[in-house]
């Protein structure tokens, strides 16, 4: 973890790095962190643009950065994808049993190792192996868990179901739609979406639907709260063929996150969504007491069609809005977050202009009596 002291996200973080440094204390697997100011050099060297920056040092392979939820289950697994190779290969049915217990996702190639479909499954697995495990098992073990038509084959097993990849579903070639399928199916049907993960979504290239409820300090949910996160997930579980390629679904735990992509605040609960390339965003006609399956259903047909109604996007009137907004925003956090870093931060700026406009006020003044004493010194020396 490369981190700075004065940083709240790095001291709010301490805790759960000091559990996954205890969770992998008995692996080969060594968790360490850095103050960057002390060692400036790292910050080159590794090119941080940001506090914390957790990355995996893979000896002579290379680093790579971590941008899921900073969670201590989150980070273990993350370690123990990057130590061991980007494909495991499986060879008993108890082990297929484990991982499909385990309530992690992952991504399986049934067939023989060989030939393009399976060197392009392992290049796919190197690029996502900091997001997902990948395996492979052969034809015999895979039939005895999973239902395809012939290998070889991609499945992804994630929510106790298996999906298998259908390049002609897709209507590319199997490069391109490979690569999309694995970015997608990578995520749960309905997760939370968090700062650290939603660059992620975005490249998805879905439009993001977006439910919106605010956690208190345990974290916890009010009742209604809940309901409502369960009204919204039971439309994509029960619709998944029909809006699973388009929407990605989640939720957020932060009214101020939903706050930034709006432009304004946002009521609890509620539902929004938003499109990452665009800009765009959508909220449903109903007030969120309102909304039902049968209407967010409608809602979603009417945004995959473009007939619902857009706010934001890219324009210079929108853009320098937001610049007003993430300003204020940041000002107001700053105030309410620690009044006295902020009367430093804002007072003394304040005080040296006043003190630079009092002496160059000051100064006219003494240099205009300076010359009106002048004046009259000469009206007397003329008069006599």
């Amino acid at each position: 973890m490369f981190y700075a002291p004065w940083c709240g996200h790095c001291k709010r973080l301490e805790p759960i790095w000091n559990h996954v440094a205890q969770a992998l204390h008995n692996t080969d697997i060594r968790v360490g962190r850095i103050d960057c100011t002390r060692y400036k050099r790292v910050v080159s060297e590794f090119g941080l643009s940001a506090y914390p920056t957790i990355m995996f040092i893979k000896g002579n392979e290379g680093s790579y950065n971590f941008n899921g939820e900073r969670s201590t289950e989150e980070l273990v697994h993350f370690a123990k994808r990057m130590e061991r190779p980007p494909v495991q290969e499986v060879t008993d049915t108890n082990d297929i049993e484990m991982l499909k217990q385990s309530k992690k996702n992952f991504f399986m190639f049934i067939g023989e190792s060989k030939e393009h479909f399976w060197d392009l499954f392992y290049d796919l697995a190197k690029q996502f192996q900091a997001h997902s495990y990948f395996y492979i098992t052969s034809e015999n073990l895979g039939k005895q868990h999973f239902s395809f038509d012939k290998s070889p084959a991609v499945i992804v097993y994630k929510e106790e179901q298996h999906y298998i990849f259908n390049v002609e579903e897709w209507g590319m070639d199997l490069n391109s739609s490979l690569t999309e399928w694995i970015n997608t199916e990578r995520f749960d049907t309905f997760v939370k979406v968090t700062r650290s993960n939603i660059h992620q979504m975005f490249e998805t290239n879905k439009y993001l639907v977006l439910a919106i409820v605010e956690e208190n300090k345990i974290p916890k949910l009010p009742i209604h709260h809940s309901e409502f996160l369960q009204m919204v997930e039971s439309v994509i579980v029960q619709n998944r063929d029909r809006f699973h390629r388009d929407f990605q679904f989640g939720w957020i735990g932060s009214p101020e996150f939903a706050n930034a992509i709006t432009l304004s605040d946002v009521a609890v609960p509620s539902l929004i969504i938003y499109n990452s390339s665009t800009r765009h965003h959508h909220i449903p006609e109903e007030k969120p007491h309102e909304l039902t399956p049968e209407s967010i259903t409608m809602f979603l047909e009417a945004v995959r069609n473009q007939s619902a109604k857009a706010y934001g996007g890219n324009g210079i009137l929108i853009q320098l809005y937001r610049m007003y907004y993430e300003t204020k925003t940041a000002l107001i956090n700053i105030w309410t977050g620690n009044p006295v870093v902020a009367c430093v931060l804002f007072g003394l700026p304040g005080i040296f202009l006043l003190l630079i406009l009092y002496s160059t006020c000051c100064t006219d003044i003494m240099d205009a009596n300076e010359d009106d004493n002048d004046n009259e010194d000469e009206y007397h020396e003329k008069k006599e």
